[in-house]
Order: C-alpha cells, then structure tokens, then sequence
C-alpha cells in the first residue's frame, strides 16, 4: 500500500476527521474507531511505515519516546489499572491497517479484554533450535 491510499496518512493530512488525543511533528495519536475499551488510542508515526521492521531505528526512537507519555495521559483519563501496549505487524498478526500503528488499551482488572493467552511449553531440545535460526537472521 501507498502512503496516498493509506486511511491514516489521509487522517494525517486531515482529510479524514480523528478524535485526536495528541499530535506534534512526529506523531498522531487518536481514539481507535472500534475500541477494545474505553479511551483505546492509536498513536501512529506520522510518515508512512508499513510494519515496525520497516521504520528507521531514529524515526522509531522518536515514536517509542512518546508513547509513555501519552499512555499515562490515557490511563490516568480512564482511571485504568493498566494497559496493553500492542503493535500488530502484517494481516496474521491482526493489522488491518498496513501502516504502523501503536495500540494504547487501557485495561481495568476483570474487564475479559484477552482473557486468554494461548502460551504453551516448548518440545525438548527446540528452544536452543530457535533460538539459533533466530540468532542467524539478525
């Protein structure tokens, strides 16, 4: 996907409305549209990256040195006993939008958002194989 078709490059440029909830040179943060709970936020780099391995390491930095700031800003609005911070990258990892995005989910203990993590142990001897086909691609 282009940057010109991309909903949030156009939300950038502000041809789409957003509930913004913070904005600089760097990035736009806004309500998702389909919430996970109350007060979810988007925080997106303004220049369009598809996934986070697309991002330059400094562009990155920029991003990840604000969304501490504004997830308190959201939990403290939504008097949260936590949050998800979540960064879905390509459609099997549930991105619907290809441009990287950042998810705030303010979370209140009990409220079922994922109450279920589907972790499992790994078999004898294929962690270090992992671990190793891992290591060989950095």
């Amino acid at each position: 996907m282009n940057a010109d078709d991309c909903i949030f490059c156009k939300m950038v440029a502000g041809r789409i409305p957003v509930a913004k909830i913070y904005e600089d040179e760097v990035v736009l943060a806004f309500l998702d549209i389909g919430p996970l709970s109350d007060g979810h936020t988007l925080v997106i780099p303004k220049q369009h990256f598809g996934k986070l391995h697309d991002c330059p390491s400094e562009l990155l930095g920029q991003v990840g040195s604000r969304l501490g700031k504004i997830a308190k800003a959201v939990t403290d609005a939504m008097d949260s006993d936590g949050y998800n911070l979540l960064c879905n990258n390509g459609t099997a990892a549930g991105q619907l939008v290809e441009h990287l995005h950042f998810h705030i989910i303010p979370r209140n203990t009990g409220d079922g958002v994922f109450d279920r993590w589907p972790a499992y142990e790994y078999e004898q001897g294929r962690t270090e194989a992992i671990a190793d086909k891992i290591r060989e691609n950095l």
